[in-house]
């Protein structure tokens, strides 16, 4: 291929490492789509926001693209139509049709969204899109964006880089054998009938989170991890003697790592992988402090670089198996949906956190907040969260197929006990 990719006529992709598995699982409820949402302090102007999308389309070539089935892999080909934006109404992270681009901008009163399919990328590359389309697009209302932020994605030409498999990149063989990890304690609630996803959104100050974090000596993702474990072990202890007996007695959350930080890369594709740190509730009721401490320990452990390499080592060694690459597709759809299930009974929940966002301190002004919200979680685990940081304020969003709201109230509950502020906003 070439250097660039101006140029799309004959360009196409090999899915990445991480998203061989979401075309083998994708449906109208689990969708595998992902939303970020900027909300601006001034209503958005339609014709600029058209113009803007409009001006960075060649800047990300990788992103106008469609899913095509091979005989042994899917695979991604250029698409040229234009990026429509479309009316925000209706439910969040809905599913993509056959023939649509894998991601959309939407637009409602002063929200631009874009929602992406984890095919395409996962969380940070979302973002790098949305916020050179946010850039641009203040630059098209009279912002002189040239002066404040003097180098930004549309202004150069897209990298080899940045439409890397950087899974591959690096890859080193390493002999490795995958232990069998005990299945985790699942919520009990019924599941919506379809469609079935509901979001709520909770406003935390940052500052108030930063410090019992602080206080805990962990970061804000392990101090919203504890308590998403504390709030699944109060729903596990409030069931009745007989639901406990027959629950599985490990609760273990799955949160993803942006590799980017450990392996350099300017990929704009999936670039993650997960850790899974937990507590096992047949060693007896852990207190908050306990919980904390766990899982502050286990993400030490699960986030050290050379373990990373091996897990990388164990996911891509598989699709280089020469075995692997000889079986047709039908057959590779139904082995990676049954380890997806396998997969899924592993963990209790989801943490997902964007990180603190500072676009830059004088369009910051511009904005109100940031909202992440996650894929629509599958039927085993039920109920997701998503955390996006921004101003003074963190924005929790969680995804629920459940008929219960008792996660969340939990949750920040808890977090009101301890003397964090909630604020419940409408999305």
């Amino acid at each position: 291929m070439a250097d660039n990719i101006q140029h799309t006529n004959d360009f196409w992709l090999r899915l990445d490492n991480a998203a061989k598995i979401y075309p083998a699982i994708k449906n109208r409820e689990l969708t595998t789509v992902f939303r970020i949402s900027v909300e601006l302090k001034e209503r958005i102007r339609v014709k600029q926001l058209f113009e803007s999308v409009h001006a960075i389309e060649e800047r990300f070539p990788y992103f106008k693209v469609k899913l095509k089935a091979g005989f042994f892999w899917y695979y991604l080909e250029p698409d040229q139509g234009p990026i429509m934006v479309v009316p925000d109404k209706g439910l969040p992270c809905r599913a993509f049709k056959k023939e649509e681009l894998m991601f959309r901008v939407l637009a409602k009163e002063n929200k631009i969204s874009v929602e992406f399919s984890h095919i395409l990328t996962d969380g940070t590359g979302a973002f790098e899109f949305l916020k050179t389309l946010l850039l641009v697009y203040l630059e098209k209302c009279g912002l002189p964006i040239a002066e404040i932020v003097p180098f930004y994605r549309v202004r150069g030409i897209p990298s080899k880089e940045e439409h890397e498999d950087a899974f591959n990149r690096y890859f080193k063989k390493i002999d490795t054998h995958t232990l069998k990890i005990a299945k985790a304690f699942h919520l009990p609630f019924r599941l919506n009938k379809a469609p079935r996803l509901g979001i709520l959104t909770a406003l935390v100050p940052l500052a108030d989170i930063k410090k019992k974090a602080k206080e805990h000596e962990v970061s804000i993702t392990e101090y919203l991890i504890a308590v998403y474990v504390h709030s699944l072990q109060q729903i596990y202890e409030q069931q009745s003697p007989f639901h406990k007996r027959i629950a599985n007695k490990i609760i273990r959350i799955q949160v993803p790592i942006n590799l980017r930080k450990l392996f350099p890369s300017l990929t704009m594709r999936n670039f993650s992988l997960y850790v899974l740190p937990g507590i096992d509730l047949r060693l007896g009721h852990y207190t908050f402090e306990e919980i904390v401490k766990t899982v502050y320990h286990q993400v030490q452990l699960e986030t050290d670089k050379k373990l990373i390499s091996k897990n990388i080592s164990r996911n891509v060694s598989g699709e280089k198996s020469a075995f692997i690459k000889r079986i047709p597709l039908f057959l590779k759809s139904f082995i990676l949906t049954r380890l997806y299930t396998m997969g899924t009974q592993q963990y209790s929940g989801v943490v997902t956190n964007l990180g603190k966002i500072d676009v830059n301190p004088e369009i910051n002004n511009f904005i109100d907040k940031f909202i992440f919200i996650p894929p629509p979680p599958n039927k085993i685990v039920k109920v997701n969260c998503a955390v996006a940081g921004f101003g003074n304020n963190l924005v929790l969003t969680f995804g629920n197929i459940t008929v219960s709201k008792e996660l969340e109230r939990q949750f920040l509950v808890f977090l009101t006990k301890q003397g964090v502020p909630v604020k419940l906003v409408k999305y």
